[in-house]
C-alpha cells in the first residue's frame, strides 16, 4: 500500500513538472543579446579548461561560442605550464577552419606568481581577444569592436535563431570498480542534464543516480583449522531530480520556483518530494555578476518526506513547511576575491527545528609577493528530522550507512604563500615532470563549462 502511495506522489511531481515545462512562455522571450548567435559574426570553437567562460562571454559579446568543433571557423586551444618564477605561463594556438583554413597563430600570455585570480582573468581574456582581431577583421562585425581601455561595448550584430531555441543537453555514466584481497567494491553514477538559460529565463533539470557496493572479505578458521570466508556488504544508493525555473524582473531582482525529489538510504529517505517558490535580489546589477554579487535570496516551500524506517520522532511519513534565507557575496578584483555566504532555514511547525550556516573563502595578496588564503565554514544542525530511530551499530557508525546524529560542523584552513626572485623567467621546461600539467585538457564545448 505504501509503495503505490509513493508511486502516485511521484507520478504527480513528474506531472506538475512537465506542466511547468510546457507553460508557453518557455518559447516566446526575446533572443538575449548576449547568449545568441548572431549574423557575420565568427564562430569559435574554446578547448580551454582553466578559461572563466562567463567573464569571456561578458567582455567579448562579438563572437558565437559553438559548443561542436566542427562548427567552428576558429578553434582556440588554450594550455597552461609552470614557469620558473612560479607563475604560469598560458599558450593559445588558433587555428582557422572553413574560410579561415590555413590561418594559424600561437600567443603567449605569462602570469606572474603574486597575480591575483582576478588580474590573471582578465590578462589572459585580453590575450585570447587580441589574438581573435585578425579573423574578425575580416568580417563585418569589424565595424561593431572597438579595442580601447575603457571596454565600453558597441551595438551587436543582427540576430538570426537558434534551432536548439537554447537548450542544451548532458547525459553521464560512470561505473568504476576495485579489487583487493580483502575488500571488493563496485559503484555507478548516473546523471542527465537539460538547461535552458537566456537572460530572460533560466531553467535546469538534472536526474543524478548512485549506486555503492562494497564488500569486506576476513578469512577464519573452523573448529578443523581449516580456512574459510566471511563476507560483509555494505550498500549504499540514492537518486534526486531537481527542477530549477527562474524568471528575470529586472537588473537587480528574479523570481523562482524550485522542485525536488530524491531517495537515500544514508539518510533514511524512501521518497522525498519538496516545491518552493523564492525571490533573489542582488544589491550589484547582474550585468556586473562575474566581478561581484551580493545576493539575498527568500524561500518558502512545501516537504513531503515518507522515511524509510521510522524516526527519532516516531514518523513514517510528514508533510511539512521550510523558510529559508541565503545571503552571498562573491567578490573578485585585483587585490584578490572573496566569497562569503550564509545560510539559515527552520520548519515553520517547530522553529527549534533550524540550521545556520556560514561558509567563508578569502584570498587577498597582502604586499608584493605574499598572498594569503583562509577558508572555513560553521553549522549549527538542529533540524535532522529523519534520523533513524534505534541504536547505531557499528558497521553503521564504521561504514558510514547511515546518517549520524550531529548539532555543529567545523572547518576550516589557513594558507601563507611568499615569492620572491626573478619575475622574468617565463621559460617551461617540462623535463622531468617539473613544467607543470597542462590546461587545455579535452574539447570543452566552447565555452560550455
Amino acid at each position: 500500500m505504501l509503495q503505490k502511495h509513493n508511486i502516485s506522489k511521484i507520478l504527480s511531481f513528474i506531472v506538475m513538472t512537465v506542466v511547468l515545462l510546457s507553460d508557453p512562455l518557455y518559447g516566446q522571450d526575446d533572443m538575449p543579446a548576449s547568449d545568441t548567435t548572431r549574423k557575420n559574426a565568427i564562430r569559435a570553437f574554446f578547448d580551454c579548461q582553466v578559461c572563466d567562460m562567463n567573464y569571456i562571454r561578458e567582455e567579448m559579446p562579438y563572437i558565437n561560442y559553438v559548443r561542436d568543433v566542427r562548427e567552428a571557423q576558429v578553434y582556440l586551444l588554450v594550455t597552461r605550464q609552470s614557469s620558473g618564477s612560479g607563475g604560469s605561463v598560458y599558450t593559445l594556438f588558433y587555428s582557422g577552419q572553413e574560410e579561415f583554413t590555413g590561418m594559424k597563430d600561437t600567443l603567449v600570455y605569462s602570469s606572474r606568481p603574486d597575480d591575483t585570480q582576478a588580474t590573471t582573468r582578465a590578462g589572459l581574456t585580453k590575450t585570447i581577444s587580441a589574438g581573435l582581431m585578425r579573423y574578425i577583421a575580416k568580417t563585418p562585425v569589424l565595424n561593431q569592436v572597438q579595442i580601447r581601455y575603457s571596454g565600453v561595448r558597441q551595438e551587436e550584430p543582427e540576430q538570426v535563431e537558434d534551432k536548439w531555441n537554447f537548450w542544451v543537453f548532458e547525459l553521464q555514466t560512470q561505473p568504476r570498480f576495485s579489487l583487493e584481497k580483502s575488500l571488493e567494491t563496485y559503484s555507478i553514477t548516473n546523471g542527465i542534464e537539460a538547461n535552458r538559460v537566456t537572460t530572460d529565463w533560466k531553467i535546469q533539470n538534472r536526474f543524478s543516480q548512485s549506486y555503492n557496493k562494497s564488500t569486506y572479505i576476513r578469512e577464519r578458521l573452523d573448529s578443523l583449522d581449516r580456512p574459510y570466508e566471511v563476507r560483509t556488504e555494505a550498500i549504499r544508493s540514492s537518486w534526486s531530480f531537481s527542477q530549477l525555473t527562474v524568471r528575470s524582473i529586472s537588473n537587480h531582482w528574479s523570481v523562482g520556483l524550485r522542485g525536488d525529489a530524491s531517495s537515500s538510504t544514508v539518510n533514511n529517505i524512501d521518497l522525498k518530494i519538496s516545491l518552493a517558490p523564492a525571490i533573489e535580489y542582488n544589491l550589484f546589477p547582474y550585468s556586473e555578476s562575474t566581478q561581484r554579487q551580493l545576493r539575498i535570496l527568500y524561500g518558502l516551500g512545501y516537504i513531503y518526506n515518507n522515511y524509510t524506517d521510522t524516526t527519532i520522532y516516531d514518523k513514517a511519513l510528514e508533510n511539512l513547511f521550510q523558510q529559508s534565507l541565503d545571503i552571498a557575496l562573491q567578490v573578485q578584483q585585483s587585490w584578490g576575491s572573496a566569497n562569503v555566504s550564509l545560510g539559515a532555514s527552520n520548519y515553520l511547525h517547530d522553529f527549534s527545528k533550524y540550521q545556520v550556516e556560514l561558509d567563508g573563502m578569502l584570498r587577498i595578496r597582502l604586499f608584493k609577493g605574499l598572498s594569503l588564503t583562509v577558508n572555513g565554514s560553521v553549522a549549527f544542525i538542529h533540524d535532522q528530522i529523519e534520523l533513524e530511530r534505534g541504536e547505531v551499530s557499528d558497521e553503521d557508525l564504521y561504514l558510514r550507512l547511515r546518517a549520524l546524529e550531529t548539532n555543529h560542523r567545523y572547518e576550516g584552513s589557513l594558507g601563507i604563500t611568499y615569492t620572491f626572485g626573478s619575475i622574468y623567467s617565463n621559460i617551461v621546461n617540462p623535463r622531468f615532470g617539473g613544467g607543470g600539467g597542462f590546461g587545455g585538457g579535452g574539447g570543452g564545448g566552447g565555452g560550455g563549462r
